[in-house]
C-alpha cells in the first residue's frame, strides 16, 4: 500500500503536541511526589498513566467499530458530529494550554499533595485524570484524521511517530539534557493545528451532507481537471483537507474558522506573558520524609488489584463492546473506505452468512471493486463504476473462506486489499470465476467457424434468391428470400462484430426520416416489404442485387468478435426475440416473425454449446435448465403453425401467443446471470 508523507503529517503533529503535553503533565506529577515524598513510590503515578492510556486506545477502537456497524447514513452523521466534536476540542486545547501553561504545574503539584494525603488510591485517580483528558483529546482528532484521510497506515504510523518523539523530548528535558522554549513551541503547534482544525471542519460538515442533514450548492469542483496524483494536489489534500471539489458551506465554514479563530489566537499570542515555567526537574533538596514503615501484605495485594482494574477496565469494556458489534450486518454494514493510497485499509470479516458492506469511494477517480476468494479467485460480490465521493451499500452471501478485496481505479492497476477469514456456516452464496481472455479464445474462435461456415451458406442463398429475381420468379423470391434470411438469423451473436456493414444486410426502417420509403433503408427488410407489397421486379432485382454486395463483405477474418459482446449476446437473441419476433416488429409483410424466433432458438443453442464449457463450472446446472427451456419455445413455436404454414404474429390467436411468449420469456431469465458468469476480469 503507498505510503504518504503528506497524509502522516497531520497526525505526526497532533501526536508530537499531545504528547509533550501528556508527557509534561507526568514529569511535573513524578517531580511533585518525589519532592513532596522522597520515599514514596511512582507505582501510583505510572498506574494511573497506564490506564488513561488504555482508555484512549479504547476510546479509538471503540470509535472505529462503532462506525463500521452502523449503516452508511448513520455512519456519516457519526463521524461528521465527532469531527465537529473535535474542532471544538482542539480549539478549547490550543487557547487553554496558552493561557494555564504558566500557572499548570503549580495546580498539578496541589492536587499531587492532596492525593498523597488522601492515600495512594487518590494519587492513581489524580494520575489518571491528569493524562486521560489529554488521550481521550488526541485520540479523537487522530481518528477523525484518519478517517478524512482515507486510509490507516500513514495516518497512524504519523501519530505513532509524533508521540515518540514527544517521549524522547520529555525524557530531555526531565533530565535536563534539553532544552525547549515550550512557549513558542505551544504557539506555533497551536497556529498550525487551527488550520488543520479549519480543514476537519469542512470534511465533517462533508460527512453531514453526505448524510443528507446539511445542503449547499458546490462551490467549485476541478476533479475532472487537476492530476489527482500531483505532488500538490497531495500536499493540500493531506495537509489541509482542501480538496478538489467542495460545497459553499465547506468552503465558509473552513475560511469563517480559520480567519477568526487565527486572528483570536494570534492576538492572544502577542500579548506579554509572564516567564514560562521551567521544564519539571526531580528535586534533590532534603525534605521531610513520609512516614515509614513496612506495608502488609493485605495493603500490597489491595494496590495490585487497583492497578490492574485500572488498566484492564478500560480494555475490557472495549472489547466488550466491539464484540457486541461484530457480526451485525444489516442495511448499510460495516464500511470500507477507499482512498488513492490503496483498495482499502483495515477490514474485519463478518462469520458466514448474508452481510452487507457500505463501500465508499474517497478518491478522485472512479473504481471497480470486487470481493474475492483469496483461494479460487471466485468473485463473491461486486460493483462497477462507482464514482468517486460515492458511497454503496453491496449485499453479499459468504461462506467460510479467505476474502480481499480487489480495486482498479480508472487508468491504474489493479490493487488488492489483505485477506481476511471468513469463519462459521452460512447458507451457500453466488460467487462467480472470474474469466480470462486465454479461456474465451477457444469458444470465440469456434463461433468465428462458424460464423464463417453460415455465411458461405448465406452467400450461395443470396445468390439463388438474386437468380429468382432476375428471371421475374417473385413468388420463388419469396421462399428463397425465407431461407437466407433465416440462415442470417442464426448467427445472432455476431450482429455486433459486422457493426455498419451489417446493419447494411438487415437494417430496419424505425428511426429512419422516412420509415420504409427511405433510402438508407435496404438488406432483407427491404426486399421483404417490396416482395410482399408488390414492388416492381426490376427494383427488387436491384435491391437483392446490393443485398448480394453486402453479403460479400461480411468476412469473419476483417471482424473481432469483442468477449463481452459474445457472452451479452447469449441473453440477448432471446431478449430481442420478445422484443421484435413476437411483437410483429420486424414483419415487413412476410408473416415470418416466428420462424425467425425459430431461428433464433437454434442460434442460441450453438452459441450456448459453444460456451457450456465456461458456464457450467461457474453456475452448474444453469445450461441443462436452458436447453430445457428451449426445448419449451420449440414445442411452443410448432403450436403457433397452421397447416404446416407460419402465422404472423398479428394472426395468431391468444391462446396460443401466450405460451409462446411465457416460454420465451422463462428462457431469458434463465440466461440473464450468462454474461455476467462470463465477464473477463480488468487487468
Amino acid at each position: 500500500m503507498h505510503f504518504s508523507w503528506t497524509v502522516a503529517l497531520p497526525n505526526l503533529l497532533i501526536g508530537l503536541r499531545e504528547g509533550l503535553e501528556a508527557g509534561l503533565v507526568v514529569s511535573i506529577l513524578v517531580a511533585a511526589v518525589r519532592r513532596l515524598a522522597p520515599g514514596r513510590s511512582l507505582a501510583g503515578v505510572w498506574t494511573g498513566v497506564a490506564g488513561a492510556v488504555a482508555l484512549s486506545l479504547s476510546f479509538g477502537a471503540v470509535l472505529t467499530f462503532t462506525e463500521t456497524s452502523m449503516s452508511s447514513k448513520a455512519q456519516e452523521i457519526f463521524a461528521g458530529s465527532l469531527s465537529l466534536l473535535a474542532v471544538v476540542l482542539v480549539t478549547f486545547m490550543v487557547f487553554w494550554m496558552r493561557r494555564t501553561a504558566r500557572s499548570m504545574s503549580g495546580e498539578l503539584k496541589a492536587k499531587v499533595g492532596s492525593a498523597l494525603a488522601m492515600g495512594g488510591t487518590a494519587l492513581v485517580i489524580t494520575a489518571f485524570v491528569a493524562v486521560a483528558r489529554e488521550g481521550l483529546e488526541t485520540a479523537l482528532f487522530i481518528w477523525t484524521n484518519t478517517r478524512a484521510a482515507g486510509s490507516d497506515l500513514a495516518p497512524l504510523t504519523g501519530a505513532a511517530i509524533g508521540l515518540v518523539i514527544a517521549v524522547v523530548l520529555c525524557a530531555g528535558m526531565y533530565r535536563r539534557v534539553l532544552k525547549i522554549n515550550l512557549t513558542r513551541f505551544f504557539t506555533i503547534t497551536g497556529a498550525v493545528l487551527v488550520v488543520i482544525a479549519a480543514g476537519v471542519l469542512a470534511y465533517g460538515l462533508r460527512d453531514l451532507g453526505d448524510a443528507g442533514l446539511v445542503t449547499s450548492p458546490t462551490a467549485y469542483d476541478f476533479s475532472g481537471s487537476i492530476p489527482a496524483d500531483a505532488w500538490w494536489v497531495q500536499i493540500m489534500q493531506g495537509t489541509l483537507n482542501l480538496t478538489p471539489s467542495m460545497t459553499w458551506l465547506q468552503v465558509i465554514a473552513y475560511l469563517g474558522y480559520g480567519g477568526t479563530v487565527m486572528t483570536l489566537f494570534v492576538r492572544g499570542a502577542r500579548q506579554p506573558k509572564a516567564a514560562p515555567t521551567p521544564a519539571p526537574t526531580p528535586d534533590t533538596e532534603p525534605k521531610p520524609e513520609a512516614a515509614a514503615g513496612v506495608r502488609d501484605t493485605a495493603t500490597g495485594r489491595r494496590r495490585l488489584v487497583l492497578a490492574g482494574a485500572v488498566v484492564a477496565v478500560p480494555l475490557l469494556v472495549a472489547g466488550a463492546l466491539v464484540w457486541a458489534g461484530q457480526g451485525k450486518s444489516g442495511p448499510g454494514g460495516q464500511k470500507i473506505a477507499l482512498s488513492r493510497n490503496g483498495c482499502t485499509g483495515r477490514w474485519t470479516a463478518p462469520k458466514a452468512g448474508r452481510a452487507t458492506f457500505s463501500i465508499s469511494n474517497q478518491a478522485t477517480k472512479a473504481v471497480d471493486i470486487e470481493l474475492i476468494s483469496t483461494t479460487t479467485s471466485a468473485i463473491a460480490a461486486e460493483i462497477e463504476v462507482l464514482g468517486p465521493g460515492t458511497t454503496r451499500d453491496l449485499p453479499v452471501t459468504l461462506t467460510a473462506d479467505r476474502y480481499a478485496w480487489r480495486c482498479v481505479f480508472d487508468g491504474s492497476a489493479a490493487q488488492v486489499s489483505a485477506a481476511a477469514a471468513v469463519t462459521g456456516r452460512g447458507e451457500a452464496g453466488h460467487i462467480r470465476i472470474p474469466v480470462t481472455a486465454a479461456e474465451m479464445k477457444a469458444p470465440l474462435d469456434s463461433y468465428a467457424v462458424f460464423v464463417g461456415k453460415q455465411l458461405g451458406l448465406l452467400k450461395s442463398q443470396v445468390a439463388t434468391l438474386h437468380r429468382d429475381t432476375s428471371a421475374g420468379h417473385l413468388a420463388q423470391a419469396r421462399k428463397d428470400w425465407l431461407t437466407a434470411h433465416l440462415t442470417w438469423r442464426r448467427m445472432g451473436a455476431a450482429y455486433d462484430a459486422f457493426g455498419a456493414a451489417g446493419k447494411a444486410v438487415d437494417g430496419l426502417a424505425q428511426g429512419l426520416p422516412d420509415g420504409v420509403r427511405d433510402k438508407g433503408f435496404a438488406g432483407f427488410h427491404k426486399v421483404e416489404y417490396d416482395l410482399w407489397h408488390g414492388g416492381s421486379a426490376s427494383a427488387i432485382d436491384s435491391e437483392v442485387g446490393d443485398l448480394a454486395t453486402a453479403v460479400d463483405k461480411l468476412d469473419t477474418q476483417k471482424f473481432a468478435f469483442d468477449p463481452k459482446e459474445v457472452a451479452t449476446r447469449a441473453h440477448e437473441i432471446l431478449e430481442d426475440t420478445a422484443r421484435f419476433q413476437l411483437t410483429g416488429q420486424d414483419d415487413y409483410g412476410s408473416g415470418t416473425s416466428i420462424a425467425s424466433a425459430q431461428a433464433d432458438v437454434d442460434g442460441e443453442r450453438t452459441l450456448l454449446g459453444l460456451l457450456a464449457p465456461l458456464i457450467n463450472p461457474r453456475s452448474p446446472g444453469l445450461v441443462a435448465t436452458a436447453n430445457a427451456d428451449l426445448d419449451a419455445v420449440d414445442t411452443a413455436i410448432a403450436g403457433t403453425e397452421h397447416d404446416g404454414q407460419w402465422v404472423a404474429v398479428k394472426d395468431l390467436p391468444l391462446a396460443r401467443r401466450q405460451p409462446l411468449n411465457a416460454a420465451v420469456g422463462q428462457a431469458v431469465e434463465t440466461l440473464a446471470p450468462v454474461p455476467d458468469l462470463l465477464e473477463i476480469q480488468k487487468a
